[in-house]
């Protein structure tokens, strides 16, 4: 068994594009989205690439997935919730908490979005190994795979190997590109390169509201070390 995890897409359907064009060339026997899929200013076209994915898939459900069918109780601004269909709402509402995998060579690994225990947990390279003994309390995994930082690292904590493949669409990393991971029998950290000047430009033609934002940090992306300091003092942060 070999896995593909990808992550806080976040609407980024050219970034998604990218990286399925490589996880297709590597043919693995599973795909694990890790949360925040259609967050973003480009949800149905991001929608369309999973959907049309030739790969078996499953879905880790992130915050921000969470937070899509809140709006039409006008939790937040409607313009997400209109961009979903009561199909694509029931789809996002259908992904698990967490999924298992036995992954040849690296053995049963558990993927999340924040980490086991919360969705919203922030874990990072420095997050210290008592905070990661809490979090896997009552969870046989050697491996955890998370995600919600947008930073990908790999590291071993007391016996637990922690690994994060990066956001696909709004990397926290200091550069351009579209990160994943490749599980089986070991780990790669992934980065494909893809056109940002021209999603940008898809995105702006959107009537997203929070499109400036989004714009912002794909063209600048926050270092890091910016990233890291800020989840290590949050902790919990949706």
């Amino acid at each position: 068994m070999r896995v593909a995890a990808l992550a806080d897409v976040h609407g980024n359907a050219p970034a998604l594009a990218a990286v399925l064009d490589e996880v297709e060339r590597e043919a693995p026997d599973l795909v694990v989205f890790c949360g925040d899929l259609t967050w973003g200013s480009l949800p149905q076209e991001t929608l369309a690439l999973v959907r049309s994915l030739r790969i078996a898939a499953c879905f880790v459900r992130g915050n921000a997935d969470r937070a899509v069918g809140t709006e039409l109780e006008g939790v937040r601004p409607p313009w997400m919730a209109s961009m979903h269909t009561a199909e694509d709402l029931a789809f996002l509402a259908s992904f698990e908490p967490t999924v298992q995998v036995d992954i040849e060579g690296l053995g049963p690994s558990c993927f999340c979005h924040g980490s086991p225990r919360s969705d919203i947990e922030c874990v990072t390279e420095r997050t210290p190994a008592e905070r990661i003994r809490e979090f896997m309390v009552g969870r046989d995994a050697g491996v955890v795979v998370t995600a919600h930082v947008h930073v990908s690292y790999d590291r071993v904590v007391d016996g637990v190997r922690l690994v994060s493949p990066g956001s696909v669409g709004l990397p926290y990393e200091g550069r351009h590109g579209a990160y994943w991971a490749l599980l089986g029998p070991d780990v790669e950290l992934r980065r494909a390169e893809y056109d940002v000047e021209a999603a940008v430009a898809q995105m702006r033609a959107t009537d997203d509201p929070r499109v400036e934002t989004i714009v912002e940090l794909m063209l600048q992306p926050p270092s890091r070390e910016e990233a890291i300091e800020h989840a290590e003092d949050v902790v919990f942060s949706e």
